[in-house]
């Protein structure tokens, strides 16, 4: 429905041609623009009747706690790599955790794999390049995202985190204190989990439409064949070089699988290839402006380090092994 408002405004209403940049470019806009906005307040209001009625508290604590023994950081990688969002689909759902208080490294666990694994991307891959390449991929984006929420959480940087969040967090537990003080019935509870949906989407609504429009630009004006060329140009260096063009842009994984058999068909080894789709979908410029609200720009950059280093690694595996 929301693809059929799109196509109607910018190529019905508009007039814009859809093999046009502009007309790309802005019909990707309205689309992700409508669609993240949609998702973000519906996460939050679900994520607000959770945290009214589940033990966040308890949630907390336990995962705060050593007995898990890491087990953790596997749980949060894999409820990442079963829910079919992209980078900044997923930002609603890392906002309503960290909002919750859930221990910072276990939700980065998830915020690595969510992007990079999901069912259709799967599929996808399992026509183009068989089981054993699609099994490889998963396991990667899945072990991944467990390092890196261990990794990012052992450096304890919630002193990073926007004070915007910060306050949203007080907010929330002083929520819940009163909630449970109040044992208010769900009618009487669900208009303060609304109003506190509506704040947190309009807290983060600038960083969605810049980031987005920052994706639409580059979905719209630049072409395909110029990465593949720069890629096969960069020699040794194809593996960095891929990453590093690839965080400008912003798709989901499913609609840059098939540019990766493009690639590959050109010639572009396939952990090249693959590690430019792990950037494109796991490290955006657009998911890095929206993230602004939620992080310091610091955070940001030792997110997107560490991250872009394990893609690095997994590329340069990838070309010796397959």
């Amino acid at each position: 429905m929301i693809q059929q408002f799109a196509d109607f405004l910018v190529y019905g209403l508009m007039g814009l041609e859809a093999s046009s940049s502009i007309g790309a470019a802005l019909n990707f806009f309205v689309y992700d623009t409508i669609k993240i906005l949609i998702l973000l307040f519906c996460i939050s209001m679900v994520m607000g009747v959770i945290n009214a009625y589940f033990p966040i508290e308890r949630l907390r604590n336990y995962l705060s706690t050593h007995k898990m023994y890491g087990f953790q950081y596997f749980l949060a990688s894999v409820f990442g790599a079963i829910t079919p969002f992209c980078s900044c689909s997923s930002i609603p759902l890392f906002i309503g955790f960290v909002k919750g208080g859930i221990p910072l490294g276990v939700t980065f666990a998830f915020l690595i794999t969510s992007p990079l694994v999901n069912e259709v991307a799967v599929a996808m891959f399992l026509g183009t390049f068989g089981w054993e390449i699609t099994l490889i991929y998963v396991a990667s984006g899945v072990v991944m995202g467990m390092i890196g929420g261990f990794v990012l959480g052992k450096m304890k940087l919630e002193r990073h985190l926007s004070p915007w969040i910060l306050q949203m967090q007080k907010m929330q537990m002083e929520t819940d204190a009163a909630f449970e003080k109040r044992c208010l019935p769900f009618v009487k509870r669900l208009p303060v989990i609304a109003k506190d949906a509506v704040s947190i989407v309009k807290g983060v609504l600038l960083y969605v439409v810049l980031g987005i429009a920052i994706g639409a630009a580059i979905h719209g004006y630049v072409p395909e064949g110029f990465f593949a060329e720069f890629m096969q140009s960069a020699g040794v260096f194809s593996v960095p070089a891929s990453v590093i063009v690839a965080v400008p842009m912003y798709a989901n994984a499913a609609g840059i699988v098939p540019v990766v058999e493009v690639f590959v068909a050109k010639g572009v080894p396939l952990g090249t290839a693959l590690a430019f789709m792990m950037s494109v979908v796991g490290l955006s410029l657009p998911e890095a402006t929206m993230l602004k609200k939620v992080m310091t720009w610091k955070l940001i950059g030792i997110f997107f380090g560490t991250v872009a280093l394990m893609i690095m690694l997994l590329g340069w595996a990838y070309n010796m092994m397959l």
